[in-house]
Parts: C-alpha cells; structure tokens; sequence
C-alpha cells in the first residue's frame, strides 16, 4: 500500500529537548466521513501521533491534558483527526477567518515543498468555526497573512464529548476531523500531489483561567 512520511517544514528551530519525531500516514482504502467523530474504521486502523508537549519544548511541564492527532491520505485530500481533553470546552468566535486562537483552538501549518515559504495556515475552534491564511514567509522574516486566502473544498467537522460553554459541568473534551483537497495547495506545491515529503506542522492553544496561555506542538519531521 502506498504511504506517505509526514514531515514537518522548519518555521522555527527545535528548541533545547524538542525532538524531531516521524509519522507513517497510510492511504485511506474508504474516505472517513466527516462528522467529527473518530470511530470509523479508517480511524481506527490508522495510529494515534505521540501526544504534544509545550512549543517549549520538554524543559517545559508536562501539559495536564493530552493533545493527539491521527492523518491518513488518498489522491483527493489529506485527512486529520485530533483528540484534545479539555474539561471545559468552550469557543465564542462565529464568524469565519476571525482570529480564532483568541479561543481555544488547534491549528494546522501545510507547506506543500516544504522550503518554509508560501505555506497555508488553518485554525479551528470548537464551535467549527476556522481561519484559513497564506503566507509568503514566517513572520519572523517579515510575512504578511493572506486572509483573502481561502481554502477551496475544505471540509471540517467538530464533536464535543460534553457541553460546550457549560462550567458548571466537566467535559471529556472535543475532537476535529479536516479534509484538505490537494488541488488547494498545487500552486505552491512544486512536486505531484500527494507530496512524498516535508510537509506538516499542528499546534493546540490553549486560554486556561486563571493560567498563562499554553502552547503545544507536535514537531514531526
């Protein structure tokens, strides 16, 4: 069966204990339907990342609640899945390339050559709402988003296990699933599609109350 080796593009340097890691992603032999719900049998068949750490790094405290992703591909999309435990889901932004990591959310950096330049950049939050760039460049060499960009044929869907914006109850936490058409990267890709290289990078923000804002990342490479 055919597979792919997801790769992370180097946006940023690996800080002092944060180590590169791999991902086998297997072709889907069925297309997961998008509900937001990791219980068909593609998914299941298709192995949990390592859970995150802090963008930090492991000098950084282990993160209370674990964040984790799944990816699987055909010739038409590139699917992810991600489970974020989280006792008290909540999101208030509705309107669409709002600047989402106001609210909790998980976000999904694509370069489709995998040279660290004009790369997409896509976040969610848990009430599905997203926020789809462009950039030309990291912002740290100066990039500006694109937030013209959006992303044709995008299919996202969220399930919450719990209730959402309901603190007086505990939560088990919500989960994503995202179809990305290759032909929303082909101009940038410089290579077929699906590509056989670098390409991925996910983060978690996370607003605890009460806490300083938490970042994960899942460095792959």
């Amino acid at each position: 069966m055919p597979r792919i080796a997801i790769l992370l593009f180097l946006l940023t340097p690996l800080l002092p204990g944060q180590l590169a890691k791999s991902y086998l992603c297997h072709r889907a032999t069925h297309p997961p339907r998008i509900d937001g719900k990791l219980n068909e049998a593609a998914w299941r068949s298709a192995p949990w990342t390592d859970n995150f750490i802090d963008i930090e790094g492991t000098a950084k405290p282990k993160p209370r609640f674990r964040t984790r992703a799944k990816m699987l591909w055909d010739e038409t999309n590139f699917y992810i899945a991600a489970q974020l435990q989280e006792p008290h889901v909540w999101a208030t932004l509705t309107a669409h390339d709002s600047v989402i990591f106001h609210d909790n959310d998980f976000e999904v950096f694509l370069d489709p050559d995998g040279d660290t330049l004009n790369y997409y950049e896509f976040e969610i939050n848990a009430l599905n709402t997203g926020w789809d760039l462009f950039l030309d460049k990291p912002y740290r060499f100066g990039g500006k988003a694109d937030n013209s960009f959006s992303i044709p044929g995008l299919q996202t869907a969220i399930h919450i296990d719990g209730t959402l914006n309901q603190p007086a109850d505990t939560d088990k936490g919500w989960s994503i699933e995202i179809a990305f058409p290759w032909t929303a990267f082909a101009q940038h890709a410089g290579t077929p599609t699906p590509p056989r290289k670098r390409f991925a990078r996910f983060r978690r923000r996370r607003h605890p109350i009460g806490r300083a804002l938490q970042v994960l990342a899942l460095v792959v490479l």
